[in-house]
């Protein structure tokens, strides 16, 4: 699926292939704390399919995880917008975050990963009263 998208200022654009049945919700407690939420949605593209239109991120090295993985972080250095983890060299996916991209609404997770680390009530907000606005 071809998609596009950015971060919220619109100083950076991104195009790339991804594919649907991929995405994933990850509960870890770093992506706890790299959103700003209880969790992350994200979906790998294939760096050959990866680019980008419009400006340039900014990265942080996240070398924190349980897994010992090294990860490279890009965000928006004006608006913080989170954008995507890859490896630190010759990344082979860039794992783009789900609410950067346009098509979001059609990108539905798959999986869960990390749910040891989930905090308790993420796993059930479908009770949770709802409104269309605030």
């Amino acid at each position: 699926m071809k998609i596009d998208g950015g971060c919220h200022c619109g100083a950076i654009a991104y195009e790339a292939e991804v594919e649907p049945e991929h995405v994933g919700i990850c509960h870890c407690t770093d992506c706890q704390m790299l959103t700003g939420s209880a969790y992350r949605v994200s979906v790998p593209a294939p760096s050959a399919s990866f680019r980008f239109t419009r400006g340039e991120p900014k990265h942080y090295l996240k070398t924190t995880a349980e897994s010992g993985t090294r990860r490279l972080h890009a965000f928006c250095g004006n608006c913080g917008s989170p954008l995507y983890a890859c490896a630190v060299e010759n990344p082979p996916v860039f794992t783009l975050r789900v609410g950067t991209i346009r098509q979001r609404d059609r990108l539905v997770p798959k999986r869960q990963i990390w749910c040891r680390s989930a905090l308790p009530w993420a796993m059930s907000i479908g009770d949770v009263p709802r409104s269309a606005k605030a």
